[in-house]
């Protein structure tokens, strides 16, 4: 067994053990460091640059020596010669690792990737995969009695397995005669079942198999796609990981995508296969994470919403961009993997998509529903799946609601004057002391507060970049129970307020969270259109809820769980000072992390889950919120923070808001409202 070492990448603080002689390269890809190359590790780019750090860290448990890396080679050397590199530099596809080491990637070295949340949720699942391994033993041709070597397999799982009808497309045929006889007329199939149509030969191998088949549970969102590779053996998650939604460049919204493709010709089709070529590049990434053959991942669950589901099917969405919103197909698709571009695993693969509810709920909502199933509690959940376009369920076991409402991006930060995406640097969490009105915040990346010591240095590589979405909905439930906003969301002054952090723009005032200006970083401020982006976001979402709990026909409800990759990390608390839920008591405010994920795992896992969601979806009553007139009432109800008119008596027991106004007019009972 080869000796390995420990390495430790910073400012991210990946660390992990590599085998002596890897590439920094080589090591930061294993170990999903954000390092750059364009060259494919030639050394002629120059993006791996790294910098070694030698000594004695004691907060990592390790000395890092000058002998930890190879001396420069002579591409390194001719780089230096030709383009020079910088004093400590080194090529990270050049440089091998020798021993105990820490490594800073500096930021121009750095491709700000998105930090990825989304993550599968363990959770006890009874095992039913569609797909299974069969050992068989075939009997061999024979001259006097003829027939195809398929055809002889297929009676061997029909006599030894009593599966019947086998089916194998074009790709399995091409690989079934040399695998046969290797192993000498004794294989082992992998076998789809998904009842839906005929038993499909989806692998063979040789002899006996004991390595466990492979499935990809996919959450195809509209920003961020994320994969697990699970075992389907057990169950086990081994590996996760996460990429950008290239079609943001067609639109950061939904209906911008429709828009760009009801707009330019072709323009559905350009977005179909830049997701497609995601899903398979993801695919390669996640068994390579996992140290496994792609080519043993023999299906696929994918969910997501409506336009991402027609997107990905290669069927124009723009039916769902106006009235009645109709959808091409609600039913589950099971379908050929590589009709999808899943080019990279297995030839035959098969894909599973989860059925859609309605034209603007989708299959990612009815992950949700599998995942949390309301409809097996006897008290009244409300489900809310926070994202550009949130998707919100209601129910019990006497019925269940579901509705989508148009959020828009201020929750991940778009929309938001120092607004940015949850990457190493930008602040995530905040809070303002309630006597000086000083903010402190985290950023990600870092798990010290920004009035810890050590902040500055732990920070240098990265800086203090931007506000991601919990960060700046953090601040504005923050600022509100500092007596820096008022209940209509309007920003106070430094007189009116009596704190220097509040600054004049224009006819308005913003907050300044921190001014990075010395060290030539930026200065981030909560301004007044950051408030009103919010309040839009977060009143479209109440309002959705609300008009669920009307449907329902009650005031309250039992518990509130917030789901997807960013409801994951939306505080509770500040989310009922914003008034993005209705009032509910603390204790019963939870996240259920990557809901839809773990739903598409469930499905992966497991026929019965499928056979569950397809009927369920078939009960859930949808809710139009485009076309209920309540909607607007209870959207502008909202725009106050927490709200208008809901006592919010709950929110009352734990936070005592200070009830500022901060505009003489608005004080005027002989005022006229306007609504």
């Amino acid at each position: 067994m080869s000796k390995t070492v420990q390495v430790i990448f910073t400012p991210s603080g990946k660390r992990g053990a590599v085998a002596v002689g890897t590439t920094v390269l080589a090591a930061a890809r294993t170990l999903g460091v954000d390092l750059d190359s364009v060259c494919g590790g030639r050394g002629i780019c120059s993006k791996c640059q790294i910098s070694p750090a030698f000594g004695s860290f004691a907060k990592h448990g390790l000395t890092s020596s000058p002998e930890a890396l190879s001396a420069r080679n002579a591409v390194e050397e001719r780089y230096d010669r030709l383009r020079g590199l910088a004093p400590g530099r080194r090529l990270g596809c050049q440089a091998q690792i020798l021993g105990d080491v820490v490594l800073d990637v500096p930021p121009e070295s750095q491709l700000h990737r998105q930090v990825i949340r989304k993550s599968a949720s363990e959770r006890v699942m009874v095992m039913d995969p569609a797909t299974r391994l069969y050992y068989l033993e075939v009997s061999e041709p024979d001259m006097h009695a003829p027939s195809g070597d398929f055809e002889r397999l297929a009676a061997a799982l029909e006599s030894q397995w009593q599966i019947s009808g086998l089916h194998a497309d074009l790709e399995i045929l091409r690989e079934l005669q040399p695998v046969l006889r290797k192993g000498s007329w004794k294989v082992t199939a992998a076998v789809n079942r998904d009842g839906t149509g005929p038993a499909r030969l989806i692998g063979l191998w040789p002899g006996y198999r004991e390595a466990p088949l492979l499935g990809l549970a996919i959450d195809l969102g509209s920003t961020t796609i994320a994969g697990h590779l699970v075992a389907l053996d057990d169950g086990r998650v081994l590996a996760s990981s996460g990429l950008m939604n290239p079609q943001i460049r067609y639109g950061e919204d939904l209906m911008s995508r429709v828009s760009y493709a009801m707009m330019n010709p072709g323009g559905d089709v350009e977005m179909t296969a830049a997701v497609r070529a995601a899903l398979a590049a993801l695919a390669e990434t996640l068994a390579t994470e996992a140290g496994l053959p792609a080519r043993d991942i023999v299906e696929a669950v994918i969910v997501g919403n409506p336009v991402m589901h027609h997107l990905l099917l290669g069927i124009d969405p723009v039916e769902l961009g106006q009235a009645p919103f109709a959808l091409a197909s609600s039913e589950a698709q099971n379908l050929a993997a590589s009709a999808l571009g899943l080019t990279t695993i297995a030839p035959a693969a098969r894909a599973y998509i989860l059925p859609l509810i309605a034209g603007h709920v989708g299959a990612d909502c009815a992950a949700v529903a599998l995942c949390e199933a309301p409809e097996a509690r006897d008290v009244l959940s409300l489900i809310v799946d926070v994202g550009t376009n949130a998707e919100i369920l209601l129910g019990n076991s006497t019925r269940v609601l579901a509705c989508s409402s148009p959020t828009g991006p201020a929750f991940e930060g778009a929309q938001i004057s120092a607004g940015q995406r949850a990457a190493p640097g930008a602040i995530e969490r905040l809070e303002i002391d309630l006597a000086t009105r000083e903010p402190r915040f985290k950023v990600v990346g870092c798990d010290l507060w920004s009035d810890d010591p050590g902040f500055g240095d732990a920070t240098a590589a990265t800086g203090v970049t931007g506000i991601c979405g919990s960060g700046i909905i953090e601040a504005v439930a923050e600022m509100r129970m500092a007596g820096l906003l008022d209940a209509s969301g309007l920003i106070g002054s430094a007189e009116q307020t009596g704190s220097a952090r509040m600054e004049p723009t224009g006819r308005t005032h913003a907050y300044l969270v921190h001014d990075g200006t010395a060290l030539g970083g930026p200065r981030i401020s909560v301004t007044q259109g950051d408030i009103r982006a919010i309040q839009l976001a977060k009143s479209a979402l109440y309002a959705g809820a609300r008009l669920l709990m009307d449907e329902m026909g009650v005031d309250r409800v039992d518990r509130v769980v917030l789901a997807g990759a960013f409801g994951a990390h939306i505080s509770p608390k500040h989310a009922l000072v914003l008034g993005m839920v209705p009032d509910a008591p603390l204790a019963q405010i939870s996240s259920a992390g990557n809901a839809a994920g773990t739903g598409a795992r469930m499905a992966l896992c497991s026929l019965a889950a499928r056979r569950a969601i397809e009927a369920q979806v078939r009960r859930i009553t949808k809710v139009e919120t485009a076309i209920e007139p309540r909607f607007q009432e209870h959207f502008v109800a909202a725009n106050a923070i927490p709200h208008a008119t809901a006592p919010f008596t709950e929110l009352a027991k734990i936070v005592t808001l200070p009830n500022p106004s901060f505009n003489a007019a608005a004080a005027d009972p002989n005022r006229r409202r306007r609504r």
